[in-house]
């Protein structure tokens, strides 16, 4: 017979700053969501009315202090009232599509089933592929994100790393003495241990915008306690 992890007091504390820090956000309803955490991991569940409340409700929890890993299971379930078929999701989607300038007119090409979204195509850079999530994700009705686009095939660099560790150091958001970078090709992999899920975010942001990157492996740590 299977019992219930016992939570730990951090683990509690934990539990509640998370369950404050949805209940501040705008747009999310905590009522619906449940929250557990083990040993830092929060585990989101439950059901949102949309795939932007889905989003908005795990970037709250990986605000929170101490917060190491976000599994976010919610579930997008709207009312029958508020649902469009798929023809006029797909329409909406194209026209978001066309009007996100950082775009080439044509690059991505967007297929619609039961409200779920697979996006494909080949652009330049990782902003891109996130700026063409990122609108497509906030069109009405869209309940899930299936982003395949693909980078253009780039040359490595010789000095790819060392530019990497460069950007790292000015960047002042990051302590770029805890992070160590390896290049392979045109493969980053960053490892270490940061202070927080944003300065992780901000390290894996840095690689990208090397212009010799096609992929990022960011295997950096959360230790809320601090590095030296």
């Amino acid at each position: 017979m299977s019992t219930s992890p016992v939570l730990t007091p951090t683990d509690r504390g934990l539990q509640q700053s998370v369950i404050d820090e949805l209940d501040w956000t705008p747009g999310v309803h905590p009522a619906t969501i449940g929250v557990a955490v083990i040993g830092g991991v929060v585990t989101l569940a439950g059901e949102v009315a949309s795939l932007p409340e889905k989003i908005a409700a795990e970037k709250a929890a990986l605000r929170v202090e101490g917060v190491r890993t976000v599994a976010n299971e919610l579930t997008v379930h709207g009312t029958v009232e508020a649902s469009a078929s798929d023809e006029e999701i797909a329409r909406r989607v194209n026209d978001v599509l066309a009007w996100t300038t950082t775009l080439p007119s044509g690059a991505v090409t967007a297929t619609v089933h039961d409200g779920a979204v697979i996006l494909t195509g080949t652009v330049e850079w990782e902003y891109q592929r996130r700026a063409a999530r990122k609108a497509v994700q906030n069109v009405e009705f869209v309940r899930l994100v299936d982003n395949r686009i693909v980078l253009t095939r780039r040359v490595s660099a010789v000095d790819a790393g060392e530019r990497i560790r460069n950007a790292l150091r000015r960047d002042a958001l990051i302590d770029a003495r805890n992070i160590t970078v390896a290049v392979s090709d045109t493969t980053v992999r960053l490892t270490g241990t940061v202070r927080s899920y944003e300065e992780r975010r901000e390290a894996e942001r840095a690689a990208w915008n090397s212009p010799h990157v096609q992929h990022v492996d960011n295997q950096i740590d959360i230790d809320a306690r601090g590095v030296r």
